[in-house]
């Protein structure tokens, strides 16, 4: 089975979606608060971007992001802003599971090889942002110059075990997964995928469920979660609301 990601995104300290559960109530908008609230509803995992680190190419809201390490006892991937090896490993020290980087594979790869080097591929990843089948840089705002499959063949020659592919396409739309492009690289680089971007609903993830013995074994989802798009939500939402016992002990 999949495993599904929460995804928070972090501008200005803040969380920049809110939850909208039973009777319209609304969480906050606290990323450490969000971070308890995925993990009370059983997340293994949460993924999280800096966006303003992302928009400044260095880390910003590290400080709020160094609360939600301590507050959950899950593993936290971050990207957004990674770009020098000192800024990978002071997250990394920080409590930091995994970093995702992608423009420092095109603008210092030396720097990206010491990284595997000194961490490995399960702690550092590439996030494969794609824009028209074109493989991105800086925030989803440059092109790089080579395609997606390029991009991550590059990665798998350095040494790059997993990459989380991002449809910028699709993201934050309620459109769908690109399922052909995610199988073909798939299937050229015989990497572990994380597919995010796309997702609104249990159709999706089916779909996305099939490309499993490809090596897709993750999904990261932003909006559809936050807007209860999944009927279980409802009755997680419900119980909390009463404050009854539906989720496994943590």
């Amino acid at each position: 089975m999949l495993l599904i990601i929460p995804a928070i995104e972090i501008k200005s300290r803040k969380c920049v979606k809110v939850v909208r559960g039973a009777s319209g109530f609304t969480y906050t908008d606290d990323p450490v608060e969000m971070a308890k609230l995925w993990r009370k509803e059983n997340a293994k995992s949460l993924h999280v971007t800096d966006i303003d680190g992302a928009r400044e190419g260095h880390p910003v809201n590290f400080e709020v992001i160094r609360r939600m390490v301590k507050a959950v006892d899950i593993p936290i991937e971050l990207g957004g802003g990674l770009r020098t090896f000192d800024d990978v490993k002071t997250v990394l020290e920080g409590g930091i599971f995994r970093a995702v980087i992608g423009t420092m594979l095109i603008e210092n790869p030396e720097d990206a090889l010491r990284l595997l080097d000194g961490y490995g591929p399960s702690k550092v990843v590439l996030g494969l942002h794609s824009r028209n089948l074109r493989a991105t840089m800086k925030g989803g705002k440059e092109d790089t110059g080579l395609t997606e499959i390029s991009m991550a063949l590059n990665a798998r020659e350095m040494g790059f075990k997993r990459l989380i592919y991002t449809d910028l396409t699709s993201q934050g739309k309620t459109s769908v997964p690109n399922i052909d492009a995610i199988r073909l690289i798939a299937e050229k680089t015989h990497m572990r995928i994380t597919a995010s971007g796309g997702v609104s609903g249990l159709d999706d993830l089916l779909n996305l469920q099939k490309l499993e013995p490809l090596g897709v074994d993750s999904v990261i989802i932003g909006r559809a979660l936050y807007e209860n798009r999944f009927s279980c939500q409802g009755l997680w939402r419900l119980c909390e609301a009463g404050n009854f016992p539906y989720t496994a002990k943590v």
